[in-house]
């Protein structure tokens, strides 16, 4: 079987998550992940928190703290509401880690020593009033391209645009707010980007019939607006050191300026992708697997690499990341051919699962606003299978969506409590009540359950065939007509009036039954896993996860089995509930 590697996009470290974060990659690549290992895969999913840059530093000396104690802290605190929102990730790492900083200074230096980087001196914004070089992402001003104006000094987030801080009009500190700004001369290492445009434009063509239209057109965008060389250092203090004295001649013979680049750390969106590799070595150190056998030549020939993002990731990991691992793998010949390098090459991405955003009432999230729900806040109110039900069932992949709370409530209340938990706690509390809480023996499947076999080997068909698209949506759609079925089927075979005149016709309906509630259990685990386990426990399926083959999807449990109703499943979301949350958390901004 094809070995899957899923990544998902590393959370910054400086605060809480927010239900946006979860959509955009987080709860997504669970939800595949979890359904790879039902099929039996080899699967590792990895991520990590990034940790470096000056929005760190920033928010370590705002709580009192050095950058590497709020860093540990806060990894502590995004790992343990991961672990509490079930995201089943085998290894959560950190950008700061050895491992990740020998990655990352060993890939810079091959890529030096391939050609692929070069020296220059820059003009870099320095802010009087804050006495520090500000890094791009704080300087703030407005865009040349689409006029938006809090557009930062890397990049617009209205239009997408790469930017410098040199092109922002009107540009000021995001830090003081201060104008009183002036630009300085800086040494700083730069990936020649430009020198990939070829390569990544037929890579990145080959994969229009596989990644989505959001990934392609925005990597395509880049390129058709002409591929920049960027720089990949920044002088800052918290980051990964640049130790240009490790490193050898380029191809040209010439060495680095290491007096030039002493003190400078590397750009944080050129280590935070390679953290992937150094979350997997991570993984490795704390188990004793093997890290090569997932990135490497051929030995990693059988992995399918799955990456999951927001779109605002989409130009880091098509252009940032794929040139950096090219440029590792190949070398700069004389007259600038391209020859393989030396080393084993490294694996680029195969599939590619890209996300708009997950807006709240139809505005951004907000922790300065308190607009909006956090992941934490999010599990005092409800359990995390409310939440994640709700966001893999509206994923943002088509368009931009909105949570809102009264539809929150709805589709809770429709999906889960009455469709879903309805169906459980009705067809087990009948077999405790009429069949002795066993699964019954008697009687023959009719035309009733022929006709419902075939459609739910049809549906089950299409819940597969979505989760291989990564069609989120399509798939909780699927999956909730499946539950759909069930309860259409126990309404017309009705064994509480069956059971008074033809036992044996009851016995059928209520074994067909619990089958779907044994297929329901494996089936909806990506989706709302807590739920699913105390599902398959009153079914006596506890252990039993692997994803079902059409032909047996009904005849999963034995006759004679000891089955237990459990407690409700779901509770109904009130409408008083709706009424609290939405004066604690804000509404329509216009309220």
């Amino acid at each position: 079987m094809t070995r899957i590697l899923i990544t998902s996009a590393l959370p910054y470290i400086n605060g809480i998550k927010h239900l946006g974060t979860l959509a955009g990659s987080m709860l997504p690549a669970d939800v595949f992940a979890r359904f790879k290992r039902a099929q039996g895969h080899e699967t590792l999913f990895i991520c990590a928190t990034d940790e470096h840059g000056t929005p760190t530093e920033l928010a370590a000396a705002e709580a009192g703290m050095d950058a590497a104690s709020f860093c540990l802290r806060q990894h502590e605190v995004q790992s343990d509401l991961a672990a509490r929102f079930g995201l089943s990730w085998d290894h959560f790492g950190r950008s700061s880690s050895s491992q990740n900083r020998e990655m990352t200074q060993t890939m810079a230096r091959q890529l030096w020593e391939n050609g692929f980087i070069e020296e220059r001196v820059t003009q870099q914004v320095y802010s009087n009033a804050d006495r520090r070089f500000l890094p791009d992402r704080y300087v703030i001003g407005t865009c040349p391209h689409c006029g938006y104006a809090a557009a930062r000094g890397d990049q617009c987030e209205n239009c997408t645009r790469v930017l410098d801080p040199a092109d922002l009009l009107t540009p000021r500190s995001a830090v003081s707010g201060s104008e009183d700004i002036e630009i300085r001369p800086s040494k700083h290492l730069f990936l020649r980007q430009s020198l990939f445009a070829e390569r990544l434009r037929t890579w990145i063509e080959g994969k229009k019939a596989t990644w989505p239209l959001l990934v392609t057109s925005i990597a395509l965008k880049w390129l058709d607006e002409g591929l920049q060389d960027r720089g990949i250092t920044r002088d800052l203090e918290w980051g990964v050191p640049v130790n240009a004295e490790a490193w050898g001649p380029n191809p040209d013979g010439l060495r680095p300026d290491i007096e030039g680049l002493k003190g400078k750390v590397f750009y944080v969106w050129f280590d935070a992708p390679i953290e992937y590799i150094g979350a997997t070595r991570e993984w490795a150190d704390a188990t004793g697997g093997d890290w090569e056998r997932w990135w490497r030549g051929e030995a990693a020939s059988d992995v399918t690499y799955v990456q999951f993002m927001g779109k605002d990731n989409v130009p880091f990991h098509t252009v940032g990341f794929p040139c950096t691992l090219i440029g590792v793998n190949e070398r700069l010949g004389p007259g600038g051919a391209w020859t393989p390098a030396a080393n084993a090459p490294w694996k680029l991405v195969d599939r590619l699962k890209g996300f708009n955003w997950l807006d709240y009432y139809g505005g951004r999230f907000s922790t300065s606003q308190q607009r909006g729900v956090f992941m934490d806040q999010a599990l005092e109110l409800l359990p995390a299978d409310y939440w994640r039900w709700w966001i893999t069932a509206n994923a943002p992949e088509g368009s931009d969506a909105s949570f809102v709370w009264e539809q929150f409530q709805a589709q809770v209340n429709a999906d889960l409590a009455d469709v879903f938990g309805n169906f459980v706690n009705r067809i087990l509390r009948f077999t405790e009540s009429r069949f002795e809480g066993k699964v019954p023996e008697g009687g023959e499947d009719g035309p009733l359950e022929a006709r419902l076999r075939v459609d739910i080997a049809e549906k089950l068909g299409e819940l597969t065939t979505q989760l291989e698209a990564i069609e989120m949506r399509k798939s909780a759609q699927a999956l909730r007509q499946l539950w759909v079925l069930g309860n259409q089927y126990l309404t017309e075979a009705a064994p509480w009036t069956a059971v008074k005149t033809d036992p044996d016709r009851a016995a059928v309906a209520v074994r067909m039954g619990l089958n779907l509630v044994a297929l329901f259990a494996r089936v909806s685990r990506p989706f709302i896993p807590y739920t699913c386990q105390v599902v398959a426990e009153a079914v006596g399926e506890g252990s039993s996860s692997a994803w079902p083959d059409a032909s047996g999807a009904l005849d999963l449990l034995p006759v004679g089995r000891e089955v237990k109703a459990p407690e409700v499943l779901f509770r109904k979301i009130e409408a008083d509930q709706v009424e609290a949350w939405r004066a604690r958390f804000g509404g329509p901004e216009a309220d």
